[in-house]
C-alpha cells in the first residue's frame, strides 16, 4: 500500500517533532540569571507549575499534529510523532485509534488500544463504533460487555451499529436495556425501522414519545413517501406541531410522484414559502406524467431554478422524444453538468444520432459509468455493436468499473456478434461484482449465451436466478427450441404454467 509520506532514513524525528510543535523562542530549559529572588521552595513550586502548564500545553499539540496528519491519511508520520512524544496523554492514543479507523487500518487501532496503559469512556466507544461501521458486529458486542463503565455514548454506539448492519431486533433489545436514553437513541431507533422497511413498527415506536423533533418527524414521513402509503405520511404531516420546509417538500414530492398532481399543487399553494426544491417538486411531477407543457409553464416561471430543475426538463423532453427542446434547453442552461449531459447523451442515442452523442461523450470534461453507459447502451441500441464493446474495453482501461447498465448492454453486444470468449469474460466480472443474481443482469447473460449457443452455461446461470421471471422462462425456452431441445424446452414451459407465468414470444 502507498502513501504519500516516504520514510527518510537516520531522521531524528524527535528534535523535527520538537521544532515543529513548539512556538518560536519557547524552550524546554527554565532562564538563568532573573533578577527577581525567591525562596528555594517557592522558586520549586513556581517551576512545577509551569513545567506542568507548558507539558499539557506542548502535549495538546503533539495531539493536534497526529489528527493533522491522521486526516491527511499520513499514518506512518502520525505514528512518528506518537513515538517522539516525551509524554502521552489518553488523548493521544485516542487521537491514533480515531485516526486509523478513519484510514482503513482496523489491526492498527486495535493493537494501540490494546497498547494503552489506561482508557478512557472515548477509547472504548470509538472501537465499538469501528467495529460496528466496519461490520464486524461480534468484536463490537465483546468489548461493550468488557467495558468497566458505559454512557449513553456506549449505548448510542452498539444500537446505532446494530441498526447499521440490519440487526434491528438487537438494537431494539439495547434500546430497551438502556438506562438513559437521549435523542440520538429516540432517532436512531426510528431510522432503524425505517430503513428496513418495518413502517408499522416504526409509527409504534412513534407514537411512544410526544416531543419528537421536526428531523425525525420528517424522517418517518420520507419512509412513508417512499413506501407510497400516502394516507400515514399525510396523517403525520397534518399532526405535526412545527413544519419546516423539508416537511412541506416531502409531502408535495410524495403527491407530485405518484401522479396525485391536484393535491401536490394544493399544498404546494399552501406551502408558507416555497423554495426551489418545492418548485422543482411540483414540476417534477408533471415531467414524470408526460404533461410539458405545463412543466414548462412551472420552469419558465420559477424565481429561482437550480440543477435538478434543469436536468429534469431536459429529461423530461428526452423521454418524450423531444430532442429539439432538450437540445435547446441544454444550450441556454446556465451550468451544465455531468448529470445534463448524460441525458443528452441518451437522448441522442435514443433518437438514433449516435454520432452526436459520442461527439457529446468526447467533449466532457469529465465522465463517470453513467457516461460509458449511455454511449455504450447508444451503440448498442442502434446495431454497432462493435464500437459497443470497444467502448467497454475503453472504459476498463480508464479505470471505470462498469454498472449494471453497461454490462447489460455489453452482452446484448456479445450476443449479436458471437463473442462468446469476451462474454464468458463478463461473466466472470459479474460473479465477483454480484451482479449475476440481479434477474436483469442475469438475463442478459442467458440471452447471450442461448445466442452463442451455449446451452450448458446458459442453464447455469438460469439454474442461479434466485428469481425467475417471464422474460428468464422464455429466453431459455427459446434457446432450447432454437438447438432442438424440445424435450427440455416443453419441461420449462410446464414450469412456466404451473408457476403461473404468461408464456410470451422471445426474438430469435
Amino acid at each position: 500500500m502507498s502513501h504519500r509520506f516516504q520514510p527518510l532514513q537516520n531522521f531524528d524525528w524527535s528534535s523535527y517533532a520538537r521544532a515543529v510543535l513548539l512556538p518560536a523562542g519557547r524552550s524546554r530549559e527554565p532562564k538563568s540569571g532573573s533578577s527577581k529572588e525567591t525562596s528555594p521552595a517557592g522558586e520549586n513550586e513556581r517551576q512545577r507549575r509551569a513545567t506542568t502548564v507548558s507539558e499539557n500545553a506542548d502535549v495538546r499539540r503533539w495531539n493536534m499534529a497526529i489528527t493533522a496528519h491522521m486526516r491527511d491519511g499520513q499514518c506512518e508520520l502520525a505514528l512518528r510523532i506518537f513515538n517522539s512524544m516525551p509524554c502521552r496523554s489518553i488523548v493521544s492514543y485516542n487521537a491514533m485509534i480515531t485516526g486509523y479507523w478513519q484510514n482503513g487500518r482496523f489491526g492498527l487501532a486495535r493493537e494501540m488500544f490494546d497498547r494503552m496503559p489506561e482508557r478512557d469512556l472515548v477509547s472504548w466507544n470509538s472501537m465499538i463504533s469501528g467495529y460496528m461501521r466496519n461490520g464486524d458486529v461480534s468484536a463490537a458486542r465483546v468489548l461493550f460487555h468488557q467495558m468497566p463503565a458505559r454512557d449513553v455514548a456506549s449505548w448510542n454506539a452498539m444500537l446505532s451499529g446494530y441498526a447499521r448492519n440490519g440487526l434491528v431486533d438487537e438494537a431494539r433489545e439495547v434500546f430497551d436495556e438502556m438506562p438513559c436514553k437521549n435523542n440520538i437513541s429516540w432517532n436512531s431507533m426510528l431510522t432503524a425501522f425505517v430503513e428496513n422497511g418495518r413502517m408499522d413498527e416504526a409509527r409504534r415506536f412513534f407514537e411512544l414519545k410526544t416531543d419528537w423533533e421536526v428531523i425525525p418527524s420528517n424522517y418517518l414521513m420520507a419512509g412513508y413517501v417512499k413506501r407510497r402509503m400516502l394516507v400515514n405520511a399525510r396523517q403525520l404531516f397534518d399532526w405535526m406541531p412545527f413544519k419546516d420546509e423539508v416537511s412541506w417538500n416531502t409531502m408535495i414530492a410524495g403527491y407530485a410522484q405518484n401522479d396525485e398532481l391536484s393535491e401536490a399543487r394544493r399544498l404546494f399553494v399552501a406551502s408558507p414559502a416555497r423554495d426551489v426544491f418545492a418548485w422543482t417538486a411540483l414540476m417534477s411531477g408533471y415531467v414524470q406524467k408526460g404533461m410539458m407543457d405545463e412543466a414548462k409553464r412551472i420552469f419558465d416561471v420559477m424565481p429561482e431554478k437550480n440543477s435538478v430543475s434543469w436536468n429534469a426538463m431536459i429529461a423530461g423532453y428526452v423521454q418524450s422524444k423531444e430532442i429539439d427542446k432538450a437540445r435547446q434547453l441544454f444550450e441556454v442552461m446556465p451550468c451544465r453538468d455531468i448529470s445534463s449531459r448524460n441525458t443528452m447523451i441518451a437522448g441522442y442515442a435514443r433518437s438514433g444520432d449516435i454520432s452526436k452523442a459520442r461527439c457529446m461523450f468526447d467533449q466532457m470534461p469529465q465522465r463517470d459509468c453513467i457516461s460509458w453507459a449511455a454511449i455504450i447502451s447508444g451503440y448498442s441500441q442502434t446495431g454497432h455493436f462493435e464500437e459497443a464493446l470497444q467502448l467497454l474495453l475503453d472504459m476498463n482501461r480508464y479505470g471505470e468499473w462498469p454498472n449494471r447498465s453497461a454490462l447489460t448492454c455489453s452482452l446484448s453486444s456479445c450476443a449479436e456478434i458471437g463473442a462468446v470468449k469476451l462474454g464468458k469474460q463478463l461473466h466472470g466480472y459479474l460473479i465477483k461484482a454480484g451482479y449475476e443474481s440481479g434477474c436483469f443482469v442475469a438475463n442478459a447473460l442467458l440471452a447471450m449465451y442461448c445466442k452463442c449457443g451455449n446451452i450448458e452455461d446458459a442453464y447455469g446461470v438460469f439454474h442461479g436466478i434466485a428469481e425467475k421471471d417471464s422474460v428468464s422462462l422464455n429466453i431459455m425456452v427459446a434457446g432450447y427450441a432454437r438447438h432442438g431441445l424440445l424435450k427440455e424446452a416443453l419441461v420449462i414451459f410446464e414450469s412456466m404454467k404451473a408457476a403461473v407465468i404468461e408464456p410470451n414470444d422471445v426474438p430469435p
